[in-house]
């Protein structure tokens, strides 16, 4: 009966979205209507019903219910609890129900708190956003229904993806969802905004928690996944710019630049037609990194669905939704005032800049991204790899840390680079010195890791310059979140480049007793050993790594999982403060001679690459708890609700 119960909520649910449509649209033709005192009811018991389904499909997971094709298809009834759970969203249905779920508690929670705009334009927005429910509701209904019956149920199960077997699974998905969704309600406060002709600094200010929020979750599950592939796949890179990585990708970029640009509105009113027209590409991103998740086209670890159905109706809501909006930004610009001006040389223009590159490398990921998968469908195969993204994006996001470094600095409205020439002839310096530097300890590093390193120890100096001059106890804390977030870009840049640049590998067979030598660490094969865990079985090597007299034991794996069948590799990590020794173990050597297959890497300061983004995060929090402090403080100001 749960899952009778869980099927019957997402239906009630559904109508709770038409209902907030509806509603929404008879107030926007000129008159409070009947049905538009319904319309925040409509969104809270949207929000509970799609809440209640969501944990009554965890709960059929959480019993192993085998009559449910979705548990019987990605769970067994051996599998950890700890997975079992996670397979709520580790597959294609489930991860959409979370999707739909969090964007109707999030519509919810906007109709409950959001008083400092125009009740029509709230009203609008909800409209748009059961507009866009209704979309996904139908996905699920009647393309992807979570709660399907099996007949008869089996026994055991089929288990789970054992790459997907891994606590990552917990943290990475929904954190993307979230984000995702938070661009959901940026794209709807910006519809509702244009149809209301509402955009202003009032409705920047509304929308800007869920913009920064929606940027906050993609930069935890975009590091996050990163780190889970780095130490899971045993393949020992971080990002090889996959098509499913760059679905993630392009939204954050998107996000990132609309993050700068409604805090420019919200703050100095300025930048109207570029923050909704962000907000519209943002949402679209996030939707085109749906589409190539769950259309079937792609081949990825990353990829639930193979059913080319359902990704033709995934593309069918992008489209839908992306060309209503569009056309109503076409449509409705021009009735948008202009904002506040402003000149070139100014914290605006170098926002503007900033949003110019951003826009520029997102345009390289998207073509390279999609060119290949068209190419594909016109009977060409095309390859499009690391060679091509890290060629064309580069350059542009070395430009994007130069704004970063002088951005800062500008004064709003108007100024004048003699003003700061102190801090150019400074930076410049420590440009040249810190580049000169890393070329003297590694004179073969390529170009763009010597000014990755030059630039990110510039940046790490100017992202604490605007806190000169201030009272600390009296600086507000989105000034700090802004300071740490940019301190962790530099902090992952530097691990980027110094990974790219100076990392080294040596693959080798080793018997028990032999040992092998990487950038001065001696590591020796002590012993291997079968090790049985829950639902696999593995062969462990243990290996002793030595390095000045000082001796560390590894214990890297080559698993094999029965429900359903499959060879993983586990790598063992140790870490140093200046980076990480990453060992992997396969199989015998093909020989005969006792000796196994071993790979070993050293990656200097490679964990900086997750340690910038967990500064990256956490600046966007302290910013966004800052915010939600100060706004708590202040008074609504419009208390009209529809008759």
């Amino acid at each position: 009966m749960i899952a009778e119960a869980g099927l019957a909520a997402l239906w009630l649910a559904a109508a709770m979205a038409l209902l907030q449509l509806v509603g929404g649209l008879t107030l926007l033709r000129g008159g409070a209507g009947q049905l538009a005192p319904l319309v925040k009811p409509a969104a809270y018991m949207q929000g509970a019903l799609c809440a209640f389904a969501f944990f009554a499909l965890m709960w059929l997971f959480y019993v192993t219910d085998l009559s449910v094709l979705l548990v019987a298809s990605n769970s067994h009834i051996d599998k950890p609890m700890i997975f079992k759970l996670a397979g709520t969203w580790g597959n294609h249905e489930g991860s959409m129900l979370l999707w739909v779920a969090v964007m109707s508690v999030s519509g919810a929670a906007i109709a409950l708190l959001e008083k400092r705009i125009e009740a029509k334009t709230l009203y609008a927005t909800l409209a748009v956003q059961g507009f866009i429910a209704l979309g996904f509701f139908a996905f699920l209904l009647f393309a992807s229904n979570p709660f399907e019956r099996l007949v008869p149920a089996p026994l055991e199960g089929a288990g789970l993806n054992p790459l997907l077997q891994d606590v990552g699974l917990a943290f990475h998905p929904p954190t993307l969802y979230m984000g995702y969704v938070g661009l959901s309600i940026a794209f709807s406060f910006a519809v509702g905004a244009l149809l209301t002709n509402q955009v202003g600094p009032a409705f920047a200010r509304a929308m800007r928690p869920w913009v920064l929020a929606a940027w906050i979750f993609l930069t935890i599950g975009i590091a996050a996944g990163s780190y889970w592939a780095y130490y899971e796949l045993g393949w020992g890179g971080w990002w090889f710019w996959d098509p499913v990585e760059n679905a993630s990708l392009m939204p954050w970029l998107a996000a990132t630049a609309l993050l700068h640009s409604v805090s420019v509105l919200a703050t100095r009113n300025a930048l109207r037609a570029w923050t909704i027209m962000l907000a519209l590409v943002a949402f679209a991103m996030s939707m085109a990194g749906t589409f190539l998740v769950r259309s079937g086209i792609l081949t990825s670890v990353h990829a639930f669905a193979v059913d080319p159905e359902r990704g033709a109706f995934i593309l069918a809501l992008m489209l839908m939704y992306t060309s209503i909006a569009f056309v109503i930004f076409a449509l409705r610009i021009g009735t948008v005032k202009q904002g506040e001006p402003f000149q070139l040389v100014s914290r605006e223009g170098g926002i503007v800049a900033n949003n110019i590159f951003l826009s520029v490398i997102l345009a390289i990921v998207l073509i390279g991204t999609l060119y290949p998968l068209a190419a594909e469908a016109m009977g060409d195969k095309i390859s499009v790899g690391p060679p091509y993204f890290n060629k064309a994006t580069v350059p542009v996001m070395l430009l994007l840390m130069l704004a970063l470094l002088i951005g800062p600095m500008l004064r709003w409205r108007r100024d004048a680079l003699m003003r700061i020439k102190y801090w150019l002839i400074g930076g410049a310096a420590i440009l040249l010195c810190g580049g000169l530097v890393a070329w003297r300890l590694a004179p073969g590093t390529g170009l763009f890791p010597l000014l990755g390193i030059a630039l990110s120890l510039a940046l790490a100096v100017a992202a604490w310059l605007p806190l000169r001059g201030r009272k600390l106890l009296r600086t507000p804390l989105p000034i700090f979140g802004m300071v740490i977030a940019h301190f962790g870009i530099a902090v992952s840049v530097f691990g980027m480049a110094a990974e790219s640049g100076f990392s080294k590998e040596t693959l080798t067979a080793l018997a028990p007793g032999e040992s092998a030598e990487i950038s001065g660490w001696k590591v020796r094969l002590s012993d291997v050993k079968p090790v049985v865990g829950d639902n696999w079985v593995a062969v462990e090597g243990e290996m002793l790594a030595n390095k000045n007299g000082n001796s560390f034991v590894m214990r890297p794996q080559s698993r094999h999982f029965f429900k359903p069948e499959m060879q993983t590799s586990e790598a063992a990590l140790l870490t140093r403060w200046n980076g990480q020794l990453y060992a992997v173990i396969a199989q015998p050597d093909q020989e005969g001679d006792g000796r196994w297959q071993v790979r070993l890497w050293w990656k200097p300061f490679v964990t900086f690459i997750w340690f910038g983004g967990g500064l990256i995060a956490l600046g966007g929090a302290i910013s966004l708890f800052g915010r939600m402090f100060r706004r708590a403080r202040k008074p609504a100001i419009n208390k009209w609700e529809p008759a």
